[in-house]
């Protein structure tokens, strides 16, 4: 599963920190986009740093030059959340271990209603990565009998995820907000998910071929997405 994070400032000076990343379509709204994440209270004392350095033209996404993500310690908040290009879905806090079982339940409680809402008919599809909860044999079996049709997707494609763009716009706002503890992290990610203006989801939606055409050239290394 995709750990993600964020650092809201408690007291005194906020930091941006890099985003963590792990092994994380054309997105339509046939499409509910979902993904599991971890949001982390960053701790106070830590300061924001930038770093300037001189690149070659049309280089600065080439593999020698981007700098690897990292991981803090803290307390943290797991999320689950699903869009489509005509807006955010369902957004839920992950209590506990996350298993298949789990997976499952939210599966349940949140992609069928917002299909609903959404009034899709049977051809939508179901994009998540390939984590051992959602690619386990009971999930597999839990969505063959659910009738939930899945996405093929390759094992580490962050450039191919649109929804990661949500979750940097989440990341943004809810740090803006300065949660000072979990309770409060949790529920400023509850209202700003909610806040996603539909368009937004749409826009990224529609600029899939672009990425596809930008992971194509770079041969499936990094690029500005």
């Amino acid at each position: 599963m995709e750990q993600w994070r964020i650092f809201p400032g408690a007291a005194g000076r906020p930091k941006l920190p890099q985003e963590c990343s792990d092994n994380s379509s054309r997105r339509s709204q046939k499409t509910p986009q979902q993904h599991p994440k971890n949001c982390r209270p960053h701790l106070p004392q830590l300061r924001s740093v930038s770093h300037y350095v001189w690149l070659k033209s049309n280089t600065a996404f080439q593999k020698k030059n981007i700098t690897p993500t990292v991981k803090y310690g803290g307390g943290s908040v797991m999320v689950w959340g699903c869009s489509a290009a005509s807006g955010p879905g369902r957004f839920a806090v992950i209590n506990g271990t996350m298993n298949s079982a789990v997976y499952q339940k939210i599966l349940k409680e949140n992609v069928w209603p917002f299909v609903c809402d959404l009034k899709l008919k049977r051809t939508w599809v179901l994009q998540q990565d390939n984590d051992p909860k959602h690619t386990s044999k009971s999930t597999s079996e839990w969505l063959k009998k659910n009738k939930m049709k899945t996405l093929e997707w390759p094992s580490q494609s962050p450039d191919l995820n649109p929804i990661e763009m949500l979750w940097h716009d989440l990341k943004k706002v809810v740090h803006a907000r300065k949660p000072s503890n979990v309770a409060e992290l949790q529920q400023f990610c509850k209202d700003e998910w909610a806040k996603i203006p539909p368009q937004r989801c749409n826009r990224l939606s529609a600029s899939y071929g672009k990425r596809l055409i930008a992971v194509v050239a770079a041969k499936g290394g990094p690029t500005s997405y």
